[in-house]
């Protein structure tokens, strides 16, 4: 089958590979229908994060199941499916009090990349969510909202619910990529009143005030915490961190009243932080890895099903597998905000 490969940093290319098989009893076999880049796959192709030369990619995708293990009972051969990264058991301690992003079974690892024409997927019983019907019966703009569900909708969703942003709040979402844009749909969803987006980019703007942003900071650093302060008074309710620079970290404990808590799901790239900021205003800091299968079950994907939410709107450029490298390139210089694979 054909793949995408990581060649060295600033280049991935298609390759033939070994089409994936069963090997476990919790494993599936899934055909992609829809694949994407994601903004965390940057680090990689930057040289900003390790990556052994060779390694399939992807983490984002949805599908039809073609195989499934002895163990897995809940979907089928057949079955239209979200692929969320997470891999949750659905069994462990962290699965079950709503945290599947954490799952603690070591059995979870070894999925193949999801940039690929097959998918070899870990825990398929519990972790995959079932999508009514087949892709057939759905618009393009629906199977890109549902392409969302495998990861940024839910890591957006993430960062509204850690924040523990409820009705009526004022919301400050940091960056304005696909998670930022879905933690701006999360925030609305939550009951947010006040939505101030922080964006340099007029196109990510217009999409986030599409979403529900009310207002929009330009500005960084302490001149973001003064324009944030201004339209606040005394600092937002919740903060969403969904960038992860420790630019964007240190900015967002200033942002927040006495109280507020910060939601952060950005990937660290820098392991140091000075938490004295937060121990004199009360500022709470939450967030990780995203419980990407509770959060499609509970609500996201009815959610898309309803109308009531379109974060397919993401996506911004289509690719074919052969072109992987011109996927990567556009979110790399910021002529896509999400790059999507169609197969």
């Amino acid at each position: 089958m054909k793949a995408a490969v990581f060649v060295e940093p600033g280049k991935v290319e298609m390759q033939e590979v070994e089409k994936p098989t069963i090997k476990g009893p919790k494993d599936a076999v899934i055909k992609t229908v829809r694949a994407s880049v994601c903004g965390s796959d940057l680090w990689f192709y930057r040289g900003i994060a390790k990556r052994q030369s060779g390694d399939q990619v992807g983490h984002e995708a949805i599908g039809i199941v073609q195989e499934v293990g002895a163990a897995v009972k809940k979907v089928k051969p057949g079955d239209f499916v979200i692929a969320p990264f997470t891999h949750g058991c659905g069994e462990c301690q962290a699965c079950l009090a709503g945290f599947d992003g954490d799952c603690l079974d070591p059995g979870k690892a070894g999925s193949t990349g999801y940039q690929a024409e097959y998918i070899g997927y870990k825990n398929a019983d519990w972790a995959l969510v079932k999508i009514p019907g087949q892709p057939e019966d759905y618009t393009d703009d629906q199977l890109k909202s549902f392409m969302t569900l495998s990861d940024v909708m839910a890591t957006g969703y993430h960062a509204a619910a850690t924040a523990e942003v409820k009705e009526g709040d004022t919301v400050v979402v940091m960056g304005d990529g696909a998670v930022g844009l879905c933690g701006v749909i999360a925030a609305k969803l939550r009951g947010a009143k006040r939505i101030i987006l922080m964006s340099r980019h007029s196109d990510r703007q217009a999409l986030g005030k599409a979403f529900g942003a009310t207002d929009i900071v330009e500005e960084r650093d302490d001149a973001a915490v003064k324009a944030v302060m201004e339209l606040t008074g005394a600092g937002a309710d919740a903060i969403l961190e969904c960038v992860g620079s420790e630019q964007a970290v240190q900015t967002a404990v200033q942002l927040g009243r006495p109280g507020a808590v910060v939601g952060r799901v950005g990937i660290p790239q820098n392991p140091m932080m000075n938490t004295n900021n937060l121990f004199w205003k009360n500022i709470g800091l939450r967030g990780g890895i995203a419980a990407v299968t509770t959060y499609d079950r509970e609500l996201l994907l009815q959610a898309v099903l309803d109308g009531q939410i379109n974060p397919g709107q993401v996506f911004t450029k289509e690719f074919e597998l052969k072109d992987i490298q011109k996927a990567y390139e556009a979110m790399d210089k910021r002529e896509a905000i999400k790059s999507l694979l169609v197969f």
